[in-house]
């Protein structure tokens, strides 16, 4: 056969499995048992997160408020989907979508196995706060007594009873009184399965810089972002690499762009 008449044979995409059609009412079954999943998350609550029923199946949003009053312009991103499936009884498959209608399997299994996977989630597929959720269900949501310890290498935070060391984010919630909305920023970098670490905090402890770090085939990709302290509230920002050598360039920074961060 010539050149053009070449005939490739590509590998057929292996079928969509059928979703398993559900009476109304076992479907707002479904949806309160999900829901209840959250609610009895810290992190997902406070994160507000929540599933909905749609076309067939269950849909993972996470609600933004906007700055207005207005509930209309209230930002939903959707963060997974769960298709009940016809095969295979009380069987689920939760999915997220990786371009528009593209969809690739997280898990499949029970409504329990689902919810432990996005509660549990340390990589950033969904918040990345996994161990924070772990130890504020353990140990309450009751700020409990952490300590900062700072050597000429690094700076760890370990619990005051346990001397048990803490993650970034149960250091930034336990010791910085950060509130979890604003711990899950940048929520890009945690999707990207970057992983935080503590660079400096300033001496008032109202800012800390934390680098965002993850390690492949084509090297390191790092992102700072500074968590601020701004009239009694916290707020972070993203500080471009090349200035973000420590708190006083990144402020140095931010100045002369007016408080506008990176990304």
């Amino acid at each position: 056969m010539g050149r053009w008449g070449r005939r490739w044979d590509y590998p057929e995409r292996p079928p969509r499995p059928k979703v398993k059609k559900l009476t109304d009412d076992k479907k707002k079954e479904i949806v309160d048992k999900l829901n209840k999943g959250i609610s009895a998350s810290p992190v997902l609550t406070s994160l507000k997160f929540r599933f909905r029923s749609l076309r067939g199946r269950f849909y993972l949003e996470r609600l933004y408020d906007s700055s207005s009053n207005d509930d209309e312009d209230v930002y939903i991103d959707v963060l997974g989907r769960i298709t009940p499936l016809a095969s295979k009884q009380r069987s689920y498959l939760f999915e997220k979508e990786k371009s528009k209608n593209n969809w690739y399997q997280i898990v499949q299994g029970s409504i329990a196995k689902i919810i432990n996977v996005i509660t549990n989630d340390t990589k950033g597929t969904f918040h990345g706060l996994g161990l924070l959720d772990k130890s504020l269900r353990q140990k309450g949501v009751t700020k409990s007594q952490v300590k900062m310890m700072i050597t000429e290498d690094d700076i760890q935070f370990i619990y005051a009873k346990s001397s048990e060391i803490c993650s970034v984010q149960e250091a930034l919630y336990h010791f910085f009184n950060v509130p979890i909305e604003i711990i899950a920023e940048p929520r890009d970098w945690y999707e990207y399965h970057r992983t935080p670490h503590i660079v400096e905090v300033s001496q008032d402890q109202n800012k800390v810089l934390v680098c965002f770090g993850s390690y492949g085939m084509m090297g390191s990709f790092d992102g700072t972002c500074l968590y601020v302290k701004i009239k009694d509230k916290w707020t972070f920002f993203t500080i471009k690499p090349n200035q973000s050598k420590n708190i006083d360039t990144s402020i140095a920074w931010l100045e002369k762009r007016g408080w506008k961060d990176w990304c």
